[in-house]
This record gives C-alpha cells, structure tokens and sequence, in this order.
C-alpha cells in the first residue's frame, strides 16, 4: 500500500497527458466529489464548489482558451506555440476539474461572523489550496497525471456562459487531467536550511 508521503513524492505536473484512462467518467466524477467533499475549509462553511468536464465538454472548455488566447496573443508566431501547448498539454487530456470559490457563502460568513470577516476571503482561497491538492492527490492515486492552471478571469465569462455556472460562483483554478504519456522532468529543491526551522523549547 502506498504511504501518503510516497504519493505526495509522486504526484508532479505532467504536461503529457493522453486519454488512455481506464477509469470511467463517472468514477473519476466521485473521486472529485470526494475530495473536495471531505477537504476542510473555515467554519466547515464549504466554499469550494466544482465542475468536472470530460469528452466533448473538455475539449470545449480549451477551445474557449484557445480563442481568448488569440484576443491576448496578437502575433501569429507566438499564438501558434500557444496553441501548440494548449493542444498537447491540456487539450489532450481526458478531462478538467474547473474549481470555483461561492462567493455568495463567502460574503454570508463576512455578514454572519463580523469579527472575523476579514479573513474569510483568505481562508477561503486555503480551503481551494486543500481541494485542489486533495483532488490532484486523488487522481495520483488513481493512476493519472494532471497539472493545475489559471486561465480565469480571462475564460470567466465564456465558462459561465458555457457550463452553466451560477452567477456567485468565481473560477479559481483548471486541474486538467490525464494517462501519463510522459514522465516529468526532475525537479529541484531549495535546501532545508533555507525553508524550515526547528525549536524544542
């Protein structure tokens, strides 16, 4: 069985992803469902809302990013590698967890619990760090490899548009997913001297 430090250790951005899953679509919705159901937010308030895209409502979703990207990307040359990258890393993929923050419940606890109003905006953006290692954790151990992108507020409107997204429901990260087709490269680390500390007393 694999320790959790082992799948923290193995799970890593992968930019080659395929569509060789052999989970179905439905199973891979209730994994998702489960790790954001079960990761912990302030006030147990549940901030952290989801939409999980596979298939053709994947492909939509990059398709969207492509088009923006061309508003963003005037030169032809540097659009295309763009495009290019969309293509292979992201479109790739067999599906994407579009994560929200609900800013409706978020504004209700700012009301509701004054004296600590001003932190729940912050809280609820740890809470979206939780899920989506939680769901990225998830899907490592399910066999798959993703990577995490911020493509919104530029796609905010079109998602909205397109996936029916409640009007309080603010887009804060894309985890797309998929087979691994290629491994990562290896990455390096800052020394521990420099990013930990220890006391016993």
């Amino acid at each position: 069985m694999t320790s959790f430090t082992e799948l923290q250790q193995q799970r890593r951005t992968i930019y080659a992803l395929g569509q060789n899953v052999q989970q179905t679509p439905e199973a891979l919705f209730e994994l998702v469902k489960s790790a954001v159901r079960y990761a912990p937010t302030a006030f147990n308030n549940q901030t952290v809302r989801s939409i999980v895209l596979t298939g053709d409502a994947h492909e939509k979703l990059w398709d969207i990013v492509a088009k923006r990207l061309k508003q963003e990307v005037p030169d032809e040359t540097a659009y295309q590698a763009t495009l290019a990258k969309i293509n292979a890393s992201f479109k790739a993929g067999f599906g994407t967890v579009l994560f929200f923050t609900d800013t409706a419940i978020v504004k209700s606890f700012e009301e509701n619990v004054p004296l600590y109003a001003e932190n729940f905006q912050d809280w609820s953006e740890q809470g979206h760090g939780i899920a989506e290692y939680a769901t990225w954790l998830a899907l490592t151990e399910a066999g798959l490899g993703a990577s995490l992108q911020h493509y919104n507020p530029l796609i905010d409107e079109e998602v909205a548009e397109a996936f029916d997204v409640p009007s309080t429901w603010r887009l804060r990260a894309q985890l797309v997913f998929g087979s691994i087709e290629a491994p990562a490269a290896n990455k390096d680390f800052v020394g521990d001297d420099e990013r930990f500390k220890y006391y016993s007393k």
